[in-house]
């Protein structure tokens, strides 16, 4: 029980909070200093009714490689920018209607995105580590495909894109 004439409890003095607040902030800065930092990364998909637009990574510090899908021909093509030459110098092309065992008087319906594969190799050229997936609606499947690629200061001969993972993700879309 408090009287009248007690004193106050003692309170600590504001001086004694200054080195805590010093002492954690300097250890919060050695702590943030000594953890791996994450790189940002975003790429960029457009679409309309025609035709559908995205990037896909091509390999550590290259530009993105961007592709374009045209959806009335069903031919996907894409192009790499030099870094030095400041000019397209890798072009890919493939019709991809084949790959989804469409039959000619279909009316495809394409989605296309691109991801990080970092597929590995067995020698032979740099392949890119971005990979490019395009899904069709009417059967059902989603197709992978990855591209090689080379430095040169002048534009290369077109390369034709090889698909190499295959999935369905449902029974083919019943008839309306």
């Amino acid at each position: 029980m408090m009287l009248f004439n007690d004193p106050a409890p003692s309170r600590p003095a504001a001086s004694n909070k200054l080195p805590w607040l010093v002492a954690g902030i300097f250890l919060g800065m050695a702590i943030s200093s000594f953890w791996p930092a994450e790189q940002v990364q975003a790429r960029g998909t457009d679409r309309t009714d025609k035709f559908a637009i995205t990037t896909a990574t091509t390999g550590f510090q290259n530009p993105d490689t961007i592709f374009v899908l045209d959806f009335l021909t069903g031919r996907l093509v894409g192009a790499l920018l030099n870094q030095q030459s400041a000019q397209f110098t890798n072009f890919y092309f493939r019709s991809i209607a084949a790959d989804f065992g469409l039959d000619p008087a279909a009316k495809p319906q394409f989605v296309i995105m691109s991801g990080d594969g970092n597929l590995t190799t067995r020698g032979g050229p740099q392949i890119s580590t971005g990979v490019v997936y395009i899904g069709e609606m009417t059967t059902g499947k989603v197709v992978a495909y990855r591209y090689p690629f080379q430095l040169a200061p002048k534009p290369l001969p077109p390369t034709t894109l090889q698909p190499f993972a295959f999935f369905s993700f449902r029974d083919v879309a019943p008839q309306e």
